[in-house]
């Protein structure tokens, strides 16, 4: 009988747990090492609706739309409920005069991803009635938009891999010492992959940037048939069940590594929604938390992933879209080593553009 190769992945993010799941088990023995603090997804809930992005990097948008596209499959695959991901539709707020061009754009790119869905117009009026936090402003409303609770998901997947016998291991590792004893390593440590490269000589185009996200418990008990609102600004508001509603999430780079959250935050991004909510302090009163965590980001805002060397394979760089990116680039790298297939160019540019050698790197 062969001996099953032993894979390990470093990083229990969106990433690393999407890919421990989807591994063939009868091919691979896999330690998955879970990095104890700063992790962005645990951190994070947000909106999956990359449609009207106006980023020009092409790149990005085909493996955002693809990851869009992805979530049916992942629902299915490992059974994700309303309280983990739910398609709510999506309210664009923007002002009235940008509203046209921004359904011309929709029309455009529901040619190519006709899970966007519905398109609409609405007026002030409409927007309050599909969202009564809001004030009366007109909007947009995609049908194919949902949400995503980061932390759900993860501890869903958690349990999913502990039933499948996976081992998880709650520490951070360095990468000398296991070098040896695994086939493959996987890293998808988010900002830290900088740190985990840096000892075998690799610089990687890597920062980290806090951020952090209010989460209001209130007693609206229709909160988890309202549609997330992208705002014009900083700010997103995202009703999840049970009342639940969430405004985020901060961008923060000159605080990256401090997880503490801050008075700063709630200022700056209770201010930010202010303008758009019909009572702003039926919100802002109620009990809430924080949560916050480090993403990863790269120069040029895009992320990465594949094949480092023989043993190594790396993903980071996600940003602020890593609810939307993460899973999907999860599955691809676990139909590589599933399969030994793969159609990453698609989606990115050449590994070296992020991670070189130092010694070559003058």
């Amino acid at each position: 009988m062969n001996r099953l190769k032993k894979i390990a992945i470093i990083g229990g993010g969106i990433i690393g747990m999407t890919l421990a799941n989807y591994l063939d088990t009868n091919k691979y023995n896999v330690t998955l090492f879970d990095e104890p603090t700063g992790q962005a997804t645990s951190a994070s809930a947000g909106i999956i609706s990359p449609w009207l992005s106006k980023r020009r990097n092409q790149k990005w948008y085909q493996l955002a739309k693809d990851g869009a596209a992805f979530f049916p499959k992942l629902i299915q695959d490992f059974q994700l409920d309303d309280t983990i991901y739910q398609k709510s539709g999506t309210l664009i707020i923007r002002p009235a005069e940008k509203l046209d061009d921004l359904i011309d754009l929709a029309e455009q790119r529901k040619l190519s991803a006709p899970e966007l869905g519905q398109i609409e117009k609405l007026s002030g009026e409409q927007t309050q009635l599909e969202l009564p936090l809001l004030k009366a402003l007109p909007s947009i409303k995609i049908s194919g938009g949902g949400r995503l609770d980061g932390k759900a998901y993860l501890a869903h997947l958690k349990n999913l891999a502990e039933k499948k016998g996976l081992t998880l291991i709650k520490k951070r590792v360095s990468l000398p010492e296991q070098l040896e004893e695994f086939d493959q390593i996987i890293l998808t440590a988010g900002p830290h992959l900088k740190n985990l490269l840096a000892p075998l000589g690799y610089k990687v185009d890597l920062r980290p940037q806090k951020g952090q996200l209010l989460v209001f418990d209130t007693s609206i008990k229709m909160s988890s048939n309202y549609p997330v609102a992208m705002l014009d600004g900083e700010a997103d508001l995202i009703p999840f069940m049970n009342g639940k509603i969430l405004l985020g999430a901060t961008h923060e780079n000159d605080a990256a590594w401090n997880l503490e959250p801050t008075r700063e935050a709630f200022t700056q991004l209770t201010q930010s929604a202010e303008k758009f909510l019909a009572d702003p302090q039926r919100l802002f009163n109620q009990p809430y938390h924080v949560r916050v965590g480090s993403r990863a980001y790269t120069s040029d805002f895009a992320p990465f992933f594949g094949q480092l060397n023989e043993q190594l394979l790396v993903a980071s760089g996600l940003g602020s879209s890593g609810l939307t990116t993460g899973p999907y680039i999860g599955y691809l790298l676990a139909h590589y080593l599933n399969t030994g297939q793969k159609n990453w160019a698609i989606y990115q540019n050449e590994l070296a553009t992020y991670i070189k050698e130092a010694a070559l790197d003058s």
